[in-house]
């Protein structure tokens, strides 16, 4: 149930890796009796086809030892080129290769998928490269446009000369390097070396065909991705290509604001003048992945000055029984619920029941810390009470049912986060708490409070709150994606989300709604203002959350709406109030489809709409330099909140950045202080005050917007590692959970659930703390010296996990 997901890159979540290590599924077979390139050679590569056969070597394991290996060192194996060529005698067997004081042989590979899984292949081996051998046999020479993708890092030899490399965590996508192949007649060979860092290890590569050159083109555009734009307009793609919509990549720069590259496409023959294409056409190709094949579903819906400009379903409400989405599909819609609520306690307040400044003990006597927590600190996350769906044991309840009373004696056993008003942390806490306050006002159910007030009058007839024993018509289910196949999602029971979440609408509704709260049917013009207007911290310091809405700006825009996510469901509803657009986007899965993500998809949609009225977006380029010493003062730590931290790397003159629990990507320069991602459509902005110094990041993506402070450097203090051995075991989280601390090479690590390994630093002997993420662990000893509690604090939120015994 939260707004904002974060450089979801793969992003979105690194996920454990279960794996059979003796499993080999197969796909190779041994090769002592290898001649030549085997099945490794092509004699045609047909456009758009994976190239599957492969001679590979390896792998080669760079870590002798089982520590984390620093970026440093893994950077100094990919430089070293062991091999950059092969010699490969017809019908001979490759000569065996000796890297360091290993031999290694080539192996036949004959794959059946787009892409090699080497972890399918040799098991999960972090720290490790392979080789992979191929011939093209060219009857003329000619220049071709191969994509590859990979994970991690890649080298790629041609002839034994290197035309290619990008030093990379990466999760893997076709692809993302674009790369020109200069084939001369006869016998090319192909080389490539990909290494990885940790987790999944994969690659894949293909010759790119006119339809996929003309789409990269025209996306490539859109991003402000001058490198890309470049590199395909040189080797002769259609600068006037269209997609299925009839977009143009000229015109997709235009809608989004890319000025460099409209100037580069129309110096190299850009038509200019172009009909724009039907607004119907471009919605429909932001969700070509979800309308064909059997897949989960999306349901969106236009509107402009009170009139539906577009509404359509993609996909299956019902994968089961193939019943497929329909503007009439009812979604369950997570956080969008809070706007309700908020609305709920507004209409209470214009009936003189409460006020926004009435006391949290007021409603709930006894709750702790109530008489200092007002309502107005529930309805803006700044009341500093702890997030209950945060808890450890969460997701072992929550197909349960729970009373009202219940939950909140759980929320009132919690200590606080901050004192209320001091910042800024979204808490569901607070609207299930305010959903309870609406019933006791009232005294009226939540749901037939909401149905009395808002639901009936405005003819919302398809929208209440969700209960397990209702029988809906049109319900969409909710599924996930595991290993590639599409499973039936944790169904919650919603009287675990209540007030936060427990909502479930339609478009058309959700729609009405917008229509009569920004049209001022529903509440006064003194509490809408009230609920659009920017919460302050008692720093005077402004948060981006009113009263239950969001309020962002996006390229000069204001936008107010909401998300909402819970297991198998993924939601938004944004207005544009000048211009009287509401965009609404449902989808019954999480992850969602490829390229479905409702928030980036609805601020998208309001692009095509608003674009000549929108502020210009920055175009980027590896060609950008920007001077070292300045590129110096931006490295650092960021602090994202809940624990998350983007760290800024220098390497030569390249920066890079990582969130916490995500790879590593470079970053490439627009201007001397703005940077944006390849990998996904995403800017930084670094802030420097009067002297010169970092203070702050501004981070843009999905049209929204973080401002992120710069962490101070904190150095470690020296420990003897023999200290280190008592604090080594496995302790509990709670619901199967363990935090791992481990010892390797005199350092010590902690391996958090779904993060990871860490390298845990001493500011003293028992308090450590990590670079890659904003969290401290205490470890605490028993009266007879042995530790057994480890206090761990996430962003000054504290929690103990007891040492398991083993």
């Amino acid at each position: 149930m939260k707004t904002l997901k974060i450089l979801r890159f793969a992003i979105l979540c690194t996920a454990f890796i279960f794996i059979n290590l003796t499993a080999l599924h197969g796909q190779t077979k041994s090769n002592d009796s290898t001649l030549g390139y085997a099945e490794a050679s092509y004699s045609t590569l047909p456009d758009n086809e994976f190239m599957k056969n492969w001679l590979l070597l390896g792998p080669v394991n760079i870590n002798e030892t089982k520590a984390k290996l620093d970026d440093i060192k893994q950077k100094e194996f990919f430089d070293k080129d062991v091999l950059t060529s092969v010699i490969v005698q017809p019908n001979k067997a490759l000569a065996k290769v000796k890297i360091d004081n290993s031999e290694y042989t080539w192996k036949t590979f004959k794959g059946e998928e787009k892409s090699i899984d080497f972890i399918k292949q040799f098991g999960q081996l972090n720290y490790s490269i392979v080789y992979a051998l191929a011939e093209i046999k060219m009857k003329a020479p000619a220049k071709i446009i191969v994509g590859i993708g990979s994970d991690d890092a890649v080298k790629l030899f041609l002839n034994g000369k290197l035309v290619h490399q990008n030093w990379i965590g990466r999760a893997l996508n076709p692809d993302d390097d674009i790369v020109i192949l200069d084939l001369k007649k006869g016998s090319n060979q192909i080389l490539l070396k990909i290494q990885n860092m940790e987790y999944d290890w994969s690659f894949c590569m293909r010759k790119l065909g006119k339809d996929i050159l003309n789409g990269l083109l025209i996306e490539s555009s859109g991003k402000g991705n001058l490198d890309n734009v470049k590199t395909l307009i040189k080797d002769g793609v259609d600068v006037n290509a269209q997609d299925n919509s009839g977009l143009t990549a000229y015109q997709n720069a235009m809608i989004r604001g890319r000025d460099k590259v409209m100037d580069y496409l129309k110096e190299n023959g850009a038509e200019t003048d172009k009909p724009m294409p039907p607004f119907d056409k471009l919605v429909d190709q932001i969700f070509k992945n979800v309308q064909t094949g059997i897949t989960s579903g999306v349901s969106v819906l236009v509107s402009k000055n009170g009139k539906i400009i577009y509404e359509r379903g993609f996909g299956y409400a019902d994968i089961g029984n193939k019943v497929p989405v329909t503007p009439d599909t009812k979604f369950r819609i997570g956080s969008i619920t809070k706007q309700f609520i908020a609305a709920s306690i507004l209409k209470l307040q214009e009936e003189g029941k409460l006020s926004v400044h009435d006391t949290l003990s007021k409603f709930i006597p006894g709750f702790p810390r109530g008489n200092e927590v007002t309502i107005h600190h529930l309805l803006t996350h700044t009341s500093g009470i702890h997030n209950y769906t945060d808890r450890p044991v969460f997701m072992k309840y929550v197909t349960m049912p729970v009373t009202s009373a219940q939950l909140i004696d759980t929320i009132k056993a919690y200590p606080y986060d901050f004192n209320p008003g001091e910042k800024w942390n979204y808490s569901n806490s607070g609207f299930f708490l305010l959903g309870h306050i609406v019933e006791k006002v009232s005294g009226k159910s939540l749901d037939r409070y909401l149905k009395d007030t808002f639901f009936k009058p405005l003819g919302m007839n398809s929208t209440g709150i969700y209960e397990t024993k209702l029988l809906l018509n049109n319900e969409a289910y909710g599924y996930s994606y595991e290993k590639g196949d599409i499973i039936k999602a944790v169904n919650w029971d919603m009287s675990w989300a209540g007030g936060a979440g427990a909502i479930y609408s339609t478009t058309k509704d959700l729609n009405t709604w917008n229509e009569a709260i920004f049209n001022g049917k529903v509440l006064s013009p003194e509490s809408l203002k009230a609920a659009f207007t920017s919460a302050e911290l008692n720093n005077k310091q402004k948060t981006n959350y009113g009263y239950g809405w969001s309020i962002q700006d996006y390229r000069g825009n204001k936008f107010i709406g909401h998300g909402g996510g819970l297991h198998g469901f993924l939601s938004y509803l944004e207005r544009q109030p000048e211009k009287n657009i509401t965009v609404v986007v449902l989808c019954n899965s999480t992850p969602a489809p490829d390229g479905i993500n409702p928030s980036a998809n609805a601020s998208l949609i309001t692009e095509y709409l608003l674009w000549p009225e929108m502020t210009k977006q920055s175009s980027f380029t590896s060609d950008i330099s920007v001077d070292e010493k300045i590129l110096k003062k931006y490295v650092g730590r960021y602090h994202y909140g809940q624990g998350a931290v983007l760290t800024v790397t220098l390497e030569g003159n390249q920066l890079y950045a990582q969130m916490t629990g995500q790879s590593k990507y470079p970053i490439f320069p627009s201007s001397n202080d703005e940077f944006n991602w390849k990998v996904v459509e995403a800017s930084v902005k670094f802030v420097m005050d009067e002297k010169g110094n970092v203070t702050n990041a501004i981070h843009h993506q999905g049209g929204q917007q973080i401002e992120a402070k710069k962490l101070k450097d904190e150095m470690p203090v020296a420990v003897n590692p023999s200290v280190f051995d008592k604090y080594v075991g496995k302790y509990d989280l709670g619901n199967s959970k363990a935090i791992v601390i481990s010892k390797d090479d005199d350092k010590l690590f902690m391996q958090v659930p779904n993060l990871p390994l860490y390298q845990l630093l001493p500011a003293s002997e028992t308090e450590y703390f990590a670079r890659e993420i904003n969290i401290r662990l205490t470890f605490k000893s028993n009266s007879e010296g042995k530790t057994d509690l480890l206090i761990i604090n996430t962003d000054g939120v504290e929690q103990s996990a007891k040492r398991v015994n083993e």
